[in-house]
């Protein structure tokens, strides 16, 4: 918002420079981002009286003009404007002055001939406008030449931009920028009081009915006859103009200046064409959303099509603006306007968001109403605005109705703790020592903005009452201590450093999850990073509230359906099949509420070789066996012992190639093909390999002692002794099962076991299958003979008969 210092120094007095204000400002919390010192635009600039106007000799186009400017002789200067003429009193850029707007420094110069000293300006030239028809002649009389005329074009003012933050909807007016400067130099406060304008009888009427009073608490209408519609005076031209407003009359102006100064927005309607667009012998304002196929063309000549979140002003029904927005043309203040409504409400700030956002508008209304206007003050604003409706436009109150919700407070009461206070502050610089903020300062710093304070039972204890200015922004007992550090001033709070610096470090998960990844990685995999916002539509699904996509508004349930998704699109984009992994957290709802946890997902499918060339070129799709061989080698460079069990829980996979993954008991995981019917579905490739674990599960055994720093375990010197050992067994037997038997059976002379042969076919009995197994002998302390591994080998042979029915061939 821009802020003219002249303006401003009637609300409150300031004694600062501009920079210093800005300062001041900018450490208040505000961001000054200019200071335009319209002082140095006209600096050199006089008023100059046409004595003489002659055609040039040799220009048709040109006036050599003689301009008294309070020097001893007329000036000659020659001009090119067409409304130049004798007894004008005209601004005259004197020899040796700079103008920065057009960057043009004034010297001695000839023109077709013909000496000039000097130039006639216009308002371009001194900054005031974009365009000018010509020179600009002052409407004052007995003027004196050779005054300097920035008194007279309102350049005697120092412009400051200034930006408040979002929750700061009070900042942005004249009054509410006057309560800031007074709250931290202590001036003193000058606010407008306007009185109550009288109402006079007559036979207008007016009627209101709020049929949103959620979107509009509270809505004044009065009606103002016998206005006079004129050009507003100078000063207030001047104010807009200072304040980026483009003046248009005097009523429309009024609107704005109020706006400005107030931070209320106001509309002004023609009560005849209001009338005329109603129909009917009564008027009744009315505020509603639109309907569906309602249309309305606004002040900027645009036809809008209404949406449903579009708030209205209504005049019988019809729409007649978009509240809190833009005006209506229909209804709009002209030249010919005699009778006019003037509307002063409040309106929700999601409402008019809504609204502003529907039609694509964002106007200096809506930009305060979305903040929200202070709503304690609305009758100051009109009053403010009726005051100067009957000065300058003589126009007379005959109607005034309003409609207030009954609800409504704002009033705030916060508790307040100085202990507080000063745990979030810390301590300030009190002379050569350091301390904490006193209690009086407290008192005087809150005060300064208005706030009163009442002292508890609790010693350092306030109840703080806040202003109705300030309601929508001070809420909490942190937004208080927030405006102390603010108003004291940051800077006078000491700086501290920790006692004693330590390094950094990473806790044990993430060292863990870190191996992990390192591990899938050196597996082959690539880690993959998906949105954790997936399409509706599963099975204890957690929904989100306020969605920014219907495609994006639930939170994933595993990892898996993301993988495939990502599998598909590579294939579909031309990259191939792929290998990846990601870790990442889901969510679902359980019987008692939401639930959440790291998960460990993966797909393979892609054939890793690189270079081709013995096979044709072409991708060999991994095997069951080696799919799974990936994954073992990650949990062998985990050092850590997987079992697998068939498993059919999940109908994305194959029912006979899913197993899941279990640790000392504890389930992990799950890994498997894809079922061939989902296969078909996404024109997958026939081998595409899914696996998702619990993260949990996983940093838990690699939390262990013996897994965080594992023991050294030196190799035997002695050879090894190996004995096969083959049998028929039931296919409902899992390897794991046997493998466990063997392992148990055998006891500590046993190194290591491997299935190395699985056959079914003719001569396998039918529900059997042949498996043969290698079992390595080894001992640390002497060489193994056949009479150490044959009793060991046989009771090996005896629990598989005994445990499972095996039909032993060797």
């Amino acid at each position: 918002m821009r802020i003219s210092l002249n303006w401003l120094r009637e609300l409150v007095d300031i004694t600062m420079t501009p920079e210093e204000l800005a300062e001041a400002l900018t450490m208040a919390g505000f961001e000054v981002e200019d200071i335009e010192d319209r002082r140095t635009w006209a600096n050199g600039v006089v008023v100059g009286k046409v004595l003489e106007c002659q055609p040039h000799p040799n220009a048709d186009k040109l006036r050599v003009c003689q301009v008294d400017i309070g020097a001893d002789e007329p000036a000659n200067i020659v001009c090119g404007a067409a409304n130049v003429r004798a007894d004008a009193y005209v601004p005259v850029a004197t020899l040796g002055t700079y103008l920065p707007n057009i960057d043009l420094k004034i010297r001695p110069a000839k023109l077709r001939g013909v000496p000039s000293a000097g130039m006639i300006c216009s308002l371009t030239e001194l900054g005031l406008a974009k365009e000018s028809e010509g020179i600009h002649i002052f409407t004052q009389a007995d003027l004196k030449p050779g005054s300097d005329v920035r008194p007279l074009l309102g350049l005697e003012d120092v412009i400051l931009d200034v930006t408040s933050t979002a929750n700061r909807a009070d900042a942005l007016s004249l009054v509410g920028i006057a309560r800031e400067v007074a709250a931290f130099t202590g001036a003193t406060l000058r606010l407008p009081e306007p009185a109550d304008v009288a109402v006079q009888t007559s036979s207008a009427s007016l009627t209101l009915k709020i049929s949103e009073p959620q979107a509009c608490p509270t809505y004044i209408g009065t009606v103002i006859e016998q206005v006079k519609i004129a050009p507003s005076p100078a000063w207030l031209q001047q104010r807009l103009q200072s304040s980026g407003v483009r003046p248009i009359n005097n009523v429309v102006d009024i609107t704005n200046y109020v706006l400005l100064e107030w931070g209320q927005p106001l509309h002004a309607f023609d009560r005849d064409r209001l009338q005329a667009v109603a129909g009917g012998s009564n008027l009744t304002l009315g505020v509603r959303f639109a309907q569906t196929g309602e249309s309305l063309k606004t002040l900027d000549g645009q036809s809008r099509t209404l949406q449903e979140q579009t708030l209205l002003i209504t005049a019988n029904d019809r729409p007649v603006a978009l509240a809190g927005v833009m005006g209506g043309e229909e209804t709009e203040v002209h030249e010919g306007t005699q009778n006019l409504v003037l509307e002063a409400a409040l309106f929700d700030p999601g409402a008019i968001r809504r609204s502003a956002r529907s039609q694509g508008l964002r106007t200096e209304a809506s930009a305060r109403y979305e903040r929200g206007v202070n709503q304690a003050e609305l009758t100051v604003a009109c009053r403010r605005a009726l005051q100067l409706l009957t000065e300058l436009a003589q126009g007379t109150v005959v109607a005034q109705e309003t409609e207030t919700r009954a609800d409504q407070s704002w009033t705030r009461s916060i508790e307040l703790r100085l202990d507080r206070v000063n745990q979030i502050l810390g301590p300030i610089e009190v002379g050569d020592d350091v301390g904490d903020l006193p209690a009086a300062e407290v008192e005087r710093t809150l005060t300064s903005l208005g706030c009163s304070l009442a002292p508890t039972s609790q010693p350092g204890v306030w109840t703080v009452t806040v202003p109705p200015y300030r309601y929508r922004d001070l809420e909490r007992e942190i937004d208080l201590i927030e405006e102390i550090a603010r108003l004291y001033g940051y800077n006078k709070f000491c700086d501290t450093l920790p006692n004693k610096t330590e390094p950094g470090y990473l806790s044990v998960d993430q060292v863990l999850t870190r191996r992990i990844r390192e591990c899938l990685r050196a597996a082959g995999l690539t880690e993959l990073i998906q949105y954790s916002l997936v399409k509706p539509g599963e099975d204890r699904q957690v929904a989100i509230a306020n969605p920014l996509f219907v495609e994006y508004s639930a939170l994933r349930t595993d990892l898996i359906a993301g993988l495939i998704d990502a599998f598909q699109y590579n294939l579909e984009q031309g990259n191939g099949p792929l290998n990846g992994f990601e870790i990442g957290r889901i969510f679902w709802k359980e019987e008692d509420g939401l639930a959440e946890a790291d998960a460990l997902g993966g797909i393979l499918g892609g054939d890793p070789k690189e270079g081709k060339w013995l096979q044709s070129g072409r991708d060999v799709p991994l095997s069951w066996f080696e799919a799974k061989g990936i994954l073992d080698s990650v949990f062998q460079r985990l050092d850590i012992a997987v079992e697998y069990q068939p498993d059919r829980r999940d109908s994305r996979l194959h029912p006979g190639r899913t197993a899941s993954l279990w640790i000392k008991g504890n389930r992990l995981g799950t890994f498997g093909q894809l079922h061939p019917q989902l296969r078909q579905e996404r024109g997958l490739p026939e081998s595409v390999y899914v696996f998702e674990l619990v993260l949990d599960v996983l940093l838990n055994e690699l939390d262990q002692d013996e897994n965080i720093t594992p023991a050294f375990r030196p190799f035997s010197t002695y050879p090894p002794s190996d004995r096969d050992i083959a049998f028929f067994a039931s296919v409902q037997v899992s390897v794991a099962e046997l493998q466990r038997t063997i392992i148990k059976a055998a006891g500590d002379l046993l190194d290591r076991v491997e299935l190395f042969d699985e056959y079914r076919g003719e001569t396998v009995p039918t529900g059997q299958r042949s498996l043969a197994f290698r079992l390595v002998y080894r001992a640390s302390d002497r060489t193994l003979t056949d009479a150490d591994i044959e009793p060991v080998h046989q009771k090996v042979r005896e629990a598989l008969v005994e445990k499972f029915r095996v039909e032993l061939r060797s």
